[in-house]
């Protein structure tokens, strides 16, 4: 009897670990599971020619202050001038090797290379010739990419719009796929951003439309194409869809499919979006200003969470002291949290930018970030 009695203590003490209390007023109170957490190394590209590499941490249950960033660091690919950089995509085949593409001509080229994550070496790093139809002196270039089993699909953001696609294992250029092929002529859009769906079946399109008069008009063309026939060359529409935000600030960048692939965690300036992956309609929307620019947002391994990537420009700068500048703040790049199914953003930003460059004593320095991928444990 002192047996059964000792395991089933045991057990409730084990029950009662997993379970936290909850108020819901002042006379009722109810249990509710802990939520669950997550951990990984994440890495946020930036234009200094590095990716920020840190550890984090998503704890749902510390709802005002969910991410924790450690080991900040760096996964240098050049600098500056030569490899500004908006796009990390990590091979799906192996978590050790990191795809990229730069967002500025360096002397005249183009590049696009794979890193090692382990070692931080660079594995191959191509330099290509712009195209005549896209010479890219102007503007951006490469920002957001996909891929396949085998292929690498770097998204050029300039115009002409288009859509690269290299092997993986050579980084040889197979095939190039302007946008123009769906119906969008030159210089009535910006911004064409992209990428893959899960089950590699599919590949979202999106990009931010201009007015008559030039200027964006808030509105958003999505496009789902088939990304086996992108993989070959073509563009195969299997879906359309537009919104309508805030002329000149909303502004879609980059994105991601959820891991069922039924929804879409879609960065777009002034806000958040989240989409329903078959008929493309916006099904969430948040304002992410005044806490910052949203240009990225990734979902945890099982979907009930996001990371959004946001260019805060409410940092306290400071001198090569550590000191603070009075009356000067500048941009950082922070990440932050939203609940799929709460459907609203949590907690406090956490910056992955800052801490470093103050360290290096460039604290009155802008960080500038925009996409992320991680490496999540299991």
């Amino acid at each position: 009897m002192k047996k059964v009695l000792s395991i089933a203590v045991s057990a409730a003490i084990a029950f009662g670990g997993y379970l936290a209390y909850t108020t819901v007023d002042s006379n009722t109170a109810i249990v509710t599971a802990a939520k669950k957490t997550y951990a990984g190394t994440t890495f946020v590209a930036g234009m200094g020619g590095h990716f920020a590499k840190a550890d984090i941490t998503i704890d749902p249950n510390n709802a005002a202050d969910p991410i924790s960033v450690a080991n900040l660091d760096r996964v240098i690919i050049g600098d500056s001038h030569t490899h500004p950089t908006h796009d990390p995509r990590i091979d799906v085949n192996d978590n050790s090797v990191m795809f990229w593409s730069t967002y500025k001509l360096d002397n005249g080229k183009m590049h696009i290379g794979k890193t090692d994550l382990k070692t931080g070496k660079i594995i191959k790093d191509v330099a290509l010739d712009p195209d005549k139809r896209a010479p890219g002196e102007k503007g951006p270039i490469y920002c957001a990419s996909g891929q396949t089993k085998v292929s690498y699909l770097p998204v050029f953001m300039g115009s002409e719009a288009f859509i690269d696609v290299f092997s993986k294992k050579t980084l040889e250029h197979k095939h190039r796929v302007f946008i123009s092929d769906l119906g969008y002529k030159e210089g009535s859009y910006i911004f064409l951003h992209g990428t893959n769906s899960h089950d590699m079946k599919k590949f979202i399109l999106t990009m931010t439309m201009k007015g008559d008069d030039g200027k964006l008009n808030g509105k958003i063309d999505f496009v789902m194409v088939d990304l086996p026939a992108l993989e070959k060359g073509k563009l195969k529409v299997l879906a359309r869809s537009s919104y309508t935000g805030e002329p000149g600030k909303t502004i879609t960048f980059r994105e991601y499919f959820s891991p069922d692939d039924t929804l879409i965690f879609q960065s777009a300036a002034d806000r958040f979006l989240l989409l329903d992956a078959k008929t493309l309609k916006v099904v969430d929307e948040k304002i992410t200003q005044p806490m910052g620019e949203n240009h990225d947002a990734m979902p945890t391994p099982d979907g009930k969470y996001a990371i959004l990537t946001l260019r805060s420009n409410d940092t306290q700068s400071c001198d090569i002291e550590g000191k603070p500048i009075q009356d000067k703040k500048i941009t950082d790049g922070v990440l932050m949290v939203y609940d799929v199914d709460a459907k609203k953003l949590i907690g406090k930003t956490k910056s992955v930018c800052f801490d470093c460059h103050k360290g290096m004593g460039l604290g009155d320095k802008s960080a500038v970030l925009c996409g992320l991928d991680t490496n999540f444990k299991k």
